[in-house]
This record gives structure tokens, sequence and C-alpha cells, in this order.
């Protein structure tokens, strides 16, 4: 019996370091250092530029991996909020920053330009323009 309460408290306490180690790289802003959320990508695509709330730690990082040129997933991909810039002014929309993620391929239907998005051309609820380039990621003022 002593050996199994010893094993139990060694789990317990495995995993409790765990979850401080966790707690505290998440403290830390993780790998890149300096994680400020909310914050916002400007993207550009064929001299045009519009911007998304990144909501959490793990976009704002994604996103600045692709700013800093690492190979993951690169295409934005969310819901179109009409009538409504946010931090995306001067355009009238912006994507919903709950939906956001990135993509390695998307169907064609939500892909296009910004100006598209604007004019109505693109009728999809959603947007993944597949040549978007990170420009700069900063914190919201």
């Amino acid at each position: 019996m002593r050996a199994s309460g010893l094993g139990r408290r060694i789990g317990i306490s495995a995993i409790g370091g765990a979850f401080l180690l966790v707690m505290l790289a998440g403290c830390s802003g993780g790998s890149g250092g300096g994680t400020t959320v909310p914050s916002v990508a400007t993207f550009e695509i064929e001299q045009q530029t519009f911007k998304i709330e990144l909501a959490t730690p793990e976009l704002v990082q994604h996103a600045k991996a692709l700013l800093a040129g690492e190979e993951v997933a690169a295409i934005p991909v969310g819901h179109i909020v009409r009538d409504d810039p946010s931090v995306n002014a001067p355009w009238s929309w912006h994507i919903d920053p709950a939906t956001l993620e990135f993509a390695d391929f998307t169907t064609e239907v939500c892909d296009g330009l910004p100006e598209y998005v604007e004019d109505g051309t693109l009728t999809s609820d959603i947007y993944c323009p597949w040549l978007a380039k990170v420009t700069s990621v900063q914190p919201i003022r």
C-alpha cells in the first residue's frame, strides 16, 4: 500500500507541476515573448490592405510566425461582419475575431480582394484571401 500511495502522490505532484509550467508559459506570452491580446494583424493583397483582430495568444503567435516567414498555415479564414468596420476601417466590414482561423487551403468561393467584400462582389459570408500576406502585428491600443 505504501508504494501505491507514494505513486499517487508523485502522479498528483507531476500533474500539478505540469499545470504550473503551462500557466507560467501562458503568462510569459509563449516563445515569441511580448504577446499582447487583443492585437491586430494587417494584411496586404495586391496593394490593398485590411486588418483582422487577433483575439487569442495563439492567433497572435501564428500571425507573428507568418510575419517572420515561417511555414505555417497562411490563409486567414473568418466570417464577414458587414456594416461594421471595427479594426478594419476604412472598409465597412471586418472579420469576426471569434471565427478567425488560418488554413493551408480553402475553396475559392471565399477568395478575393478586400474591395470585393466591400462592393458585394464576394457574396460568401466567409472571407479567405489566398494571396494575403501579414505585414504587421500590433497591439490594439
